[in-house]
């Protein structure tokens, strides 16, 4: 008997161990939402693969309204962030530069970022132009036929002729706010809140008490709305991932592919390049800026938009040791102007067109659409989709084909979601560099934490 009951319990050790592994397992992707993101991303992944068209399980149309149905909880994410998202940008910004110690302290802040988003936009551009140049992403294409540009939309006027140039600037001034507030006019909003903020430094600190006392119920207000919309997150990431992969089709990606490579490489470069200046400046090394920043990130590639996630890299950049003031100042204006991503995508897109056209662009030429693009990226909605309609207006500016649009349409959602997460980066690293302090520890606490 001493043997059976011995047996028995030389057994019973495994299956409780695997019982607590499994336990622990729940309970880490329970606590992370980065995890929670990544296995939403990966289910969804999988999922819109096997239900694409491409399998043949489903036909076309029923794939489109199921995908339409699993992308339901993702819509409702992206519209409960979109609601609370001009209060949140307009309480953030004037509280930002109210929380500035000094009237030069806020010109320097200003300036500094001003500067780093020309830098690294013009850096991304030509990065973009360079890759381009080197791997004619567009010579494999060469002569394909376009009989589907009748569904690519129509591009407009370009908006960059310099006898338009003084209504546009005029134009940037929200003169109705209330219906740039209703249009959802980011941009307008933007300078409205600057205009606002650095008219409030100017004002006795104890009439202007109450109205930024009022800003900051406003801006705990959305910041809570936006904790309810992370519950939906994975979900969320979950469903968005599948409708793409049924609508898009893994066939696409791969006739796209030299295309598809060369974005990725610009933007993995790009990333680099955010990364070596958080280590050099900011002394945050690779390792524990992505280990704090990685589920914001994937938020920002599953969403496609650098607005919706702009409340958790406020979060984030406070939690890499960024100052309260500094975090709420620059991430709301880096979501809507620093867009290095964007301008490396740009112009890449628009060497490809040109490629596939048979069009020998001169470097100077070049340079002039370089400089386009790096104006148009600059306060351009951090929404999805926005960057087609600026490289239609440029691209027809500068008398170059469109019909090739058609194909970069059908993979642009997955080279977007990949844009947005370095733009978030660079939102990020533009804080810590902008905000002159240093995270001390390596475990995760920073000085901005109690």
């Amino acid at each position: 008997m001493a043997a059976p009951g011995g047996t028995s319990e030389a057994h019973d050790p495994q299956p409780i161990h695997l019982y607590q592994q499994r336990f622990k397992l729940h309970a880490w992707i329970r606590s992370r939402l980065w995890a929670q993101v990544m296995v939403g991303m990966a289910l969804g992944f999988a999922v819109g693969t096997i239900l694409s068209p491409d399998i043949g399980i489903l036909d076309a149309a029923t794939a489109e309204l199921l995908g339409a149905w699993l992308a339901l909880p993702g819509q409702i994410f992206l519209g409960l962030i979109a609601m609370v998202l001009v209060p949140l940008i307009f309480a953030s910004i004037v509280g930002g530069l109210n929380g500035a110690q000094s009237g030069a302290e806020l010109r320097s802040t200003g300036l500094r970022l001003a500067g780093f988003i020309l830098a690294t936009t013009f850096a991304a551009a030509w990065i973009g132009v360079a890759l381009a140049r080197w791997l004619q992403p567009g010579a494999s294409v060469h002569g394909l036929s376009m009989s589907g540009s009748a569904a690519v939309p129509e591009a407009g006027e370009s908006p960059f002729d310099g006898a338009q140039a003084p209504d546009i600037i005029a134009g940037i001034l929200p003169t109705n706010p209330t219906a740039s507030i209703v249009q959802g006019d980011l941009l307008a909003v933007v300078v409205l809140a600057v205009l606002v903020g650095i008219a409030a430094t100017q004002v006795n600190r104890d009439k202007v008490a109450p109205f930024l006392a009022l800003l900051d119920a406003l801006l705990a207000i959305a910041m809570t709305i936006v904790k309810w919309a992370m519950f939906l997150a994975p979900i969320a990431v979950f469903g968005l991932m599948a409708q793409l992969v049924m609508r898009v089709g893994l066939e696409t990606v791969a006739a796209m592919s030299t295309y598809v490579g060369t974005v990725f490489l610009g933007l993995a470069l790009l990333l680099v390049i955010y990364l070596a200046i958080a280590a050099l400046v900011a002394k945050v090394t690779p390792m524990r800026f992505l280990k704090t920043a990685g589920g914001t990130l994937l938020l920002a590639f599953s969403t496609s938009s650098s607005s919706a996630v702009m409340p958790m890299t406020i979060q984030t950049a406070r939690r890499l040791g960024v100052p309260d003031a500094t975090a709420n100042l620059v991430v709301p204006l880096g979501a809507t102007m620093n867009m290095a991503g964007t301008a490396l995508y740009q112009s890449v897109a628009i060497l490809f067109l040109a490629q596939m056209a048979g069009i020998e662009l001169s470097l100077g030429e070049i340079a002039i659409i370089t400089a386009t693009l790096v104006a148009s990226s600059i306060g351009a909605p951090g929404t999805p989709g926005v960057s087609i309609a600026i490289l239609l207006s440029v691209a027809a500016g500068f008398g170059i084909p469109t019909a090739g649009m058609v194909i970069i349409l059908g993979v642009d959602r997955i080279l977007d979601m990949s844009r947005t997460a370095v733009n978030v980066t660079g939102d990020l690293v533009a804080s810590m560099v902008l905000s002159g302090r240093k995270v001390r520890d390596a475990d995760g606490s920073s000085p901005a934490e109690p």
